[in-house]
Formats: C-alpha cells, sequence, structure tokens
C-alpha cells in the first residue's frame, strides 16, 4: 500500500449521514467516497442519494456495513473510497451484483451462526449453496428452525439458548430479503457478527469481489484524492 493511501486511511468513517465532514473526517464510506473523488458533497442517507455513478447495490451494501460495523472495525471500508465512483453499470450487471451479495453472504456469513447455533446440517447446506436458489432455500429452512427453537427456548425460560436462536431467524430472514435488497445482505454480518468471529473481515472480502464484477471505478489520483479528504477537514485550505 503507498504512502498515499495509507494516508487516506487516516479519515474516520462513522455510523449515519452527515451534513458535512468534520476535522477527523466524520462520514458514511460512501460521503467519504464522494469528496475523494471530488464530486459535490451530499449527505447520504440510503443508497439512492448517491450520484448515478455508483453502483445502488455496492453503495447500498456499503452503506449496510457502515452503519453496522462497530466503530473498531468501520476502517476497513476505507479500502473501498476510491472504488465506488463510477462504478455503476447496466441493470443487468446491476442485478448480477445484488445477487453475488445475496449469495455470497448466505454461502461466507450464515454458516458459522448456524454452527454456532447447533444447526450444522443447515450451515452446510448454506456453504455448499452453488446457486441463489439454493442458498435462499437453505436460508428459509434456516429461519423457521431458528424461530421454533427460539418459541421453544422462551418456553423453557432459556434466554441465552432464545437469543442464540432469535439471532438465527432473524439473520435468516434478512438473508432471503437480501434477493432484492443489497442493504439486507449486510443485516446478514450484523446477525452473524454478535456470535461469529471473523464476521466483519468476511463481510467487507464479500465488498470487495462484488467491486470486482461489471464495471470498475476510473483511477483517482491518489494526491488529489488525499488533497480534497484533507481540505474538507480543514487540514489545508480549500
Amino acid at each position: 500500500m503507498t504512502t498515499g493511501f495509507d494516508h487516506i486511511l487516516n479519515w474516520r468513517l462513522l455510523a449515519g449521514s452527515h451534513p458535512f465532514p468534520g476535522p477527523d473526517g466524520g462520514t458514511c464510506i460512501n460521503e467519504a467516497a464522494l469528496v475523494a473523488a471530488g464530486l459535490p458533497y451530499r449527505a447520504i442517507r440510503a443508497s439512492a442519494d448517491c450520484p448515478p455513478c455508483f453502483s445502488r447495490p455496492l453503495s447500498a451494501y456499503a452503506l449496510g456495513l457502515n452503519d453496522a460495523m462497530p466503530d473498531r472495525e468501520r476502517h476497513r471500508l476505507m479500502a473501498f473510497v476510491l472504488r465506488l465512483s463510477g462504478s455503476a453499470d447496466t441493470s443487468m450487471v446491476e442485478a448480477e451484483r445484488t445477487r453475488f451479495l445475496a449469495l455470497a453472504s448466505i454461502r461466507g456469513l450464515l454458516p458459522p451462526l448456524l454452527d454456532r447455533a447447533g444447526l450444522p446440517d443447515l450451515a452446510a447446506r448454506c456453504a455448499e449453496a452453488s446457486v441463489l436458489p439454493e442458498a435462499l432455500a437453505a436460508a428459509r429452512a434456516a429461519a423457521w428452525r431458528g424461530g421454533a427453537r427460539a418459541q421453544a427456548a422462551a418456553l423453557r425460560r432459556d434466554w441465552r439458548a432464545g437469543a442464540l436462536a432469535a439471532a438465527v431467524a432473524r439473520t435468516a430472514t434478512a438473508a432471503i430479503r437480501a434477493a432484492d435488497d443489497p442493504r439486507c445482505a449486510a443485516e446478514i454480518a450484523e446477525g452473524a457478527a454478535a456470535f461469529a468471529s471473523g464476521t466483519w473481515e468476511r463481510a467487507a472480502a464479500i465488498l470487495d469481489a462484488a467491486l470486482r464484477i461489471g464495471r470498475q471505478a476510473p483511477d483517482i489520483d491518489l494526491v488529489a484524492a488525499r488533497s480534497r479528504l484533507d481540505a474538507a477537514r480543514g487540514m489545508v485550505d480549500a
């Protein structure tokens, strides 16, 4: 990693939307990408707020991760700050990206949670799914079984088992919705992270892989990006 990019990584990402960067950065990942690319700044509350040159599925997933990640993990997203502007592609490619985010999240993020919950058969079904319909069928089974276990645990007043089973049901339900809404793919990571170590690292790797599908963002000069970010947070004259 170059020195220029090391400097960019010093930008501080925060959950939520922001009217303008603070002195230490203080934006979400998509807002930071606006600044780095030299685009007019705006607060980003949803992927629809991004400029048309941003891929909607990719920016939705990135925003979902940004808002769900704890502070100690959110810095991982700065590796993508130069790759979002200019990533928009045809509707066919965007649909492929949405399917990929759903399938990769079900295969990569659900299994550790299901194993932790004592559901190795469903974990294997998710991990081994080769196409999205197979993955969604496994997620539906996990949502149903997790819900049944949560109800049984509540009757036993086994709150610990109930919390884990409820997390399975909630996270698997998000996985089902991810087929249509890429932000729900980030909810899979959010649901699994409390129970499965390494979840955020795997979620960032999924974003990296999704960004390699279709049109790639044009190269942004590191020096220029660094200057824009510094100017936005008042480190140099705008």
